[in-house]
């Protein structure tokens, strides 16, 4: 497969990117960002690219692709809707429109949140935000989509988060990892993980295009 990652230097992009360049059926990597990763391999193309809301000068790169991982996102802390839409929704299509475009026999890969309301209307700002974002992914004509709504995710193999609150989260709950594991073994999943099993969507699908964290842990 030839994948495109978008939020490579994130959490989540980081596991996604390991797990790809592990696998041996993955050719080729494509990540696009606003920075480059500084990760030197064979299978990677770097895009750096500052307006990811206009991608017309690089569409050309972006065509010949199976699949889209979209791992990128910010959190809603201190933001209002507006601000929080901006990037989480109107980025997000911006970027998809654009691929299924390009490349509409692509899979279409997005990680959500646990929580998401697909209904819109919930008291929960980000929830409606993501719950908008997830409705409009899959109305798009892509060979496939699919919405990821992980729980806790555990960074693993050195990765860390880029926020700085995240990073204190996960440091002081590393001690109770394996004992929340124990209790919740279906609201937790790890870096390494939720790569293994966004590659598997990309080759096979699955029986429903949302998957909530029961599911990401079933497979």
């Amino acid at each position: 497969m030839n994948v495109l990652i978008l939020g490579a230097t994130g959490m989540v992009g980081q596991g996604v990117m390991r797990e790809c360049l592990l696998d041996g059926g993955v050719a080729r990597v494509v990540t696009l960002g606003r920075r480059a990763t500084g990760t030197a391999h064979p299978k990677v193309r770097e895009l750096v690219h500052a307006d990811l809301f206009h991608l017309a000068p690089i569409e050309q790169e972006l065509a010949g692709l199976d699949a889209c991982f979209y791992c990128l996102g910010a959190t809603a802390a201190g933001k209002s809707e507006a601000e929080y839409a901006r990037i989480n929704h109107d980025m997000t299509l911006a970027v998809a429109e654009t691929l299924a475009r390009v490349d509409p026999d692509m899979t279409f890969i997005y990680v959500s949140g646990m929580g998401t309301d697909s209904t819109e209307r919930g008291r929960a700002m980000w929830a409606r935000v993501k719950g908008r974002t997830e409705n409009a992914l899959l109305r798009l004509p892509f060979r496939a989509a699919y919405m990821l709504r992980p729980g806790i995710i555990l960074p693993m193999h050195g990765i860390k988060s880029r926020t700085t609150l995240y990073r204190l989260f996960y440091s002081l709950m590393t001690p109770l990892y394996p004992a929340l594991r124990a209790l919740f073994p279906r609201a937790i999943t790890t870096t390494e993980q939720l790569g293994q099993v966004m590659l598997r969507l990309a080759r096979s699908g699955y029986s429903k295009p949302v998957l909530e964290s029961a599911d990401i842990a079933s497979l």
